[in-house]
């Protein structure tokens, strides 16, 4: 029998339908897939062989989980996934605030309700993406909040006594009864809160304002936390962690190539963004590799962390810049360039905590320090490694280029210069061709003019040549040339 066809609570005993707990249903339907091959967190990169086995593994214990990690680390996309592992449909009975399951009821309006009707009490099914339920952990969250409290405008209504347990007015906790219920950022809920989850976690009974509700609530918690907040702002309290079958650690992303991945997911662009604005693979990794820089910055609290939101929101504005260019000169479509990286800097300046000697820097030279860092790294990559102390200067594969800047007095590129202008501009330094061809030749006819960028942004990082700030873009020198004129 189709579940849109049973209606009744008679309907569905003659279906045959077994209740079970959601632990059981979570169990069971992991256990279907893990055997079937199907990826169970689909769309969450860099844990398939970290935090994924042991979360399947929390879920097969049928344990509650504890996800502790830095922020950015994908937590509640995890905690949300797991609605994938529900049936699809459950059923309840028609009218129960708190999901009662019809072959077991617990609360007295279904009790009673089933009492009355029998057979023909009405059932209702609900949804899978309904039996997710998430608060986040603030100061401000009580008892009444997660657990209940008496109503007394129920109890004028009904003309009930205070005594009667139906004046009761149930928290989101009972109202999330055969869900999930995350509680995110838990170490920020205070301890006397903590304290009210000790008995549902362990023996699933209820009190509200002297009411002890025998209500063997079936729940799959979820929390999260930062590690940091152990020491910051509060702590989880130990009975509470105690109770918490499994605490499982997620990291950010181990390499550039996961990193992207996620970052490709996770940014909005609409399509004629993706399709008027060209981004080498090289500006890509370059940006990816800031999110590394900064986590290992001398400037970052990396005890607070770096969010892989860093990367995604400088994706969006490393777009934005090219895109706002191409608008400006009036062409369909462009690359982006290596000083484009300047327009993501809004995107770093808010998301990094900075240490003391950060401060003392400023947030947007931290910035560009990691930009900076981030060419630095992968210099090496495309092209031979530059020794601090050369013996032999003449025989540098890049003296050519060097000689060019030596002999010219400078060399501007624009911001706002349109793509004729910048590759004519690139095309003039003649050496950056012959450079390009003998280490790169097969990088792609479109990224090449970011590529001899790079070539000079790289030159600078590795104290070759210089780059100066000039009122409408950068204008890079001989190193020592600009030290003359400096004198």
């Amino acid at each position: 029998m189709k579940i849109e066809n049973i209606k009744t609570l008679g309907e569905l005993v003659k279906s045959g339908y077994v209740s079970r707990s959601i632990k059981d249903e979570l169990r069971e339907n992991l256990r279907e897939k893990i055997k079937s091959g199907k990826p169970v967190f689909e769309g969450v990169h860099g844990f398939e062989n970290t935090v994924i086995p042991e979360l399947e593994r929390a879920i097969l214990s049928r344990h509650n989980i504890n996800l502790l990690g830095l922020r950015g680390q994908a937590k509640t996309r995890l905690a949300r996934k797991m609605i994938e592992l529900l049936d699809e449909y459950m059923p309840i009975v028609e009218g129960s605030e708190i999901n009662d399951d019809p072959l077991s009821p617990i609360s007295r309006f279904a009790k009673d309700l089933i009492a009355e009707k029998g057979d023909a009490t009405p059932i209702k099914w609900i949804h899978r993406s309904e039996r997710f339920s998430e608060k986040l952990a603030t100061p401000d969250v009580t008892v009444a909040d997660l657990i209940g409290d008496v109503d007394p405008i129920k109890a004028a209504n009904l003309k009930l006594s205070y005594a009667d347990d139906r004046v009761i007015h149930f928290g989101m906790i009972p109202r999330a009864n055969r869900c999930i219920f995350v509680i995110n950022e838990l170490p920020d809920l205070q301890a006397r809160i903590q304290v009210a989850l000790f008995n549902i976690l362990q023996e699933g009974d209820i009190q509200i304002r002297g009411f002890k509700l025998r209500m063997p609530l079936d729940m799959q918690f979820v929390f999260t936390a930062n590690p940091e907040d152990y020491t910051n702002r509060g702590s989880i309290v130990t009975p509470l962690k105690d109770r918490i079958g499994s605490q499982i650690l997620t990291h950010y992303p181990e390499n550039v190539a996961i990193a992207r991945t996620i970052t490709h997911q996770e940014a909005k662009l609409d399509t004629k963004q993706s399709e008027s604005v060209h981004v080498p693979n090289l500006a890509k990794d370059l940006l990816e590799q800031i999110s590394f820089e900064a986590r290992e910055s001398e400037y970052i609290d990396n005890k607070s962390g770096v969010s892989a939101r860093l990367s995604i929101t400088a994706y969006e504005n490393l777009l934005s810049t090219a895109e706002r260019r191409a608008l400006k000169s009036g062409t369909d479509k462009t690359t982006v360039r290596l000083s484009d990286f300047m327009g993501i800097i809004p995107a770093i300046t808010g998301k990094v905590e900075l240490v003391y000697e950060g401060e003392q820097e400023g947030a947007a030279v931290v910035a560009q320090h990691l930009i900076s860092d981030a060419i630095h790294t992968f210099f090496p990559a495309y092209f031979p490694k530059i020794e601090k102390l050369e013996r032999d200067a003449d025989a540098s594969p890049f003296a050519k280029v060097l000689e060019w800047f030596f002999t010219e007095s400078g060399f501007e590129l624009l911001d706002d210069a349109s793509d004729a202008e910048y590759k004519k501009q690139l095309d003039d330094v003649k050496p950056l061709e012959d450079l390009i061809q003998k280490y790169q030749p097969e990088i792609p006819l479109e990224d090449k003019n970011f590529l001899k960028e790079f070539v000079l942004w790289g030159l600078v990082e590795y104290d070759k040549l210089s780059k100066d700030r000039v009122e409408e873009g950068y204008q890079f020198k001989d190193l020592y040339g600009s030290y003359i004129s400096k004198l």
